[in-house]
């Protein structure tokens, strides 16, 4: 393939960690299309590959180095081959990246992904790796452009960064201090989405219930400057933030990850309640159930302050699927403390739960903390966990038989569903459903209801026919391989010249994503 006599040169984003680093890669793939590249076929070997990384697990790194020496025997076959290492790890590792892998081209930090094409081409130009870690924000990452990996849901930035200082997590120091962007700024990248279809989106930040504390300020991070204004902290913007994703209409799903309890109001829940298409469901990370070690983790809340919330959530919203993250093997937990995780997770009855081993992360204070505890205590523990809200998590879901249920149809999320003939998709509480679509035409990005006949502890199975289907702009954008696209057109840049290759022309040539 060539674009104005030159190769069209083929990546490959390699994506680790939370749903920032997801959404991120959606910016990385779009910055690489508008630069001219093209996105590498399934099972081709791409020109450039780039790792988004994480930093939160132990063996984060050991992963990443790992897979990149096995692109090794690649780059000495063909030395215009480029590996790019960006996100949470190159933003701690900074040059020590090409200590450890010395065939990497380019290591950038969450702060500046927009420069990726710029330091690809000086790094080709100039046969030299490039090396560029800045402290803060250089545009907020929403003016970028992004390629969106699905046609009917979506993430959204709410905001960047976090304020909290939790000792057992680096992301704060990775991603600097919270900033959030202005409500009108979010309602019109969630007004575009719609407008090519998006039906459901996900607003997305460090800690989504302190939203408003700090919108930006900085003349770099205005993303539309005719409708900038100087606007106040607004303790109460997440929860009108809500209401007014209520009224776009084509919305027909919000959801937000992550709230902290500590900061998690009766506002929000009530604009949950009020708001027809904010789903039923709530991802609130306990950590742990004991005070004391909330104490240390410096969590500013206590369980029964969390188990608070969940009653009051459930009081107003019957039906929500409430889920959360936990911590087992903190330094210092003892048999009592893990107990106390126990009961609370008896009483929350949560839908499911992300559960982690503690993870000793150099640079955090818990790394330092005294009582670090052995990896045999740690495992059995996690057993025990794993076991109740394995059990709790079938008890919830079988109650759900005989329920109906409504599912925006998903691709991906059934392994089996060639095998069962079945497809998957997820209800309005988040719960992951495979279904029988019989002689339907559906499609991912559709909406079917259908009735649950069984369950396990992480699905729930709707094998009875199909009550209602509903055809939708989604399915439509799904089927015609259309991209959805946002952000690039008011982007605002930092007086950089644009360097990049030269835009390809369109292919026409087997299926686009």
């Amino acid at each position: 393939m060539v674009a104005n006599g030159a190769p069209v040169r083929t990546f490959q984003v390699r994506t680790y960690g939370c749903q920032m680093n997801v959404h991120d890669s959606e910016r990385l793939v779009g910055l690489l299309e508008q630069a001219g590249y093209q996105r590498a076929a399934d099972g081709v070997d791409a020109d450039v590959v780039v790792f988004n990384t994480c930093a939160v697990r132990e063996n984060a790194d050991n992963k990443l180095y790992g897979n990149i020496s096995h692109l090794v025997p690649r780059k000495e076959a063909n030395p215009d081959m480029q590996i790019a290492v960006g996100g949470c790890l190159a933003q701690k590792d900074r040059d020590a990246v090409l200590k450890r892998a010395p065939w990497v081209d380019v290591v950038f930090g969450t702060h500046n992904i927009g420069s990726l094409p710029a330091l690809l081409d000086r790094a080709r130009h100039n046969r030299v790796a490039q090396v560029e870690i800045v402290e803060s924000l250089q545009e907020f990452p929403s003016t970028l452009p992004a390629s969106r990996e699905s046609s009917y849901a979506a993430w959204v930035s709410i905001s960047v960064g976090c304020n909290n200082t939790c000792t057992f997590c680096i992301v704060p120091s990775l991603r600097g201090k919270e900033t959030d962007r202005r409500p009108g700024d979010i309602l019109a990248e969630v007004q575009s989405l719609v407008d090519q279809g998006v039906s459901e989106v996900t607003l997305l930040g460090q800690n989504v219930n302190a939203y408003g504390v700090s919108f930006a300020s900085d003349e770099r991070l205005r993303e539309d400057p005719t409708m900038w204004q100087e606007l106040p902290t607004d303790r109460g913007a997440f929860a009108k933030l809500l209401r007014a994703c209520g009224r776009i209409d084509g919305l027909e799903r919000v959801r937000f990850t992550s709230p902290h309890p500590a900061e998690f109001t009766d506002d929000v829940i009530e604009a949950m309640a009020a708001t027809p298409n904010v789903c039923p469901t709530l991802h609130m990370p306990l950590q742990s159930g004991s005070d004391r070690i909330l104490r240390a983790m410096r969590r500013s809340y206590r369980a029964e302050r969390y188990l608070g919330i969940i009653d009051r959530v459930r009081a107003a919203i019957p039906d929500a699927a409430i889920t959360t993250d936990l911590i087992v093997g903190f330094p210092g937990e003892t048999e009592d403390d893990f107990a106390a995780t126990l009961e609370v997770v008896e009483r929350a009855r949560f839908a499911s739960a992300f559960t982690f081993q503690y993870s000793k992360r150099p640079g955090t204070p818990a790394a330092e903390l005294p009582d670090q505890l052995p990896k045999a205590v740690v495992q059995e523990r996690y057993m025990r966990l794993i076991e109740l809200q394995e059990r709790i998590s079938l008890e919830e879901n079988v109650n759900q038989i005989g329920t109906r249920v409504e599912l925006l149809v998903a691709t991906g999320e059934g392994r089996k569903d060639v095998a069962t003939a079945r497809m998957s998709g997820r209800a309005r509480d988040g719960r992951l459903v495979h279904f029988a679509p019989g002689e339907r035409d559906v499609r991912p990005g559709d909406v079917v209801t259908t009735t649950v006949t069984s369950a396990a502890p992480h699905h729930l199975i709707a094998d009875a026919v199909l009550l209602e289907h509903r055809r939708t702009k989604a399915g439509d954008a799904h089927e015609a391989g259309r991209q959805i696209t946002t952000g690039g057109t008011k982007a605002v840049g930092l007086g950089l010249p644009s360097i990049g290759m030269p835009p390809a022309r369109p292919v026409v040539a087997g299926c686009s994503r």
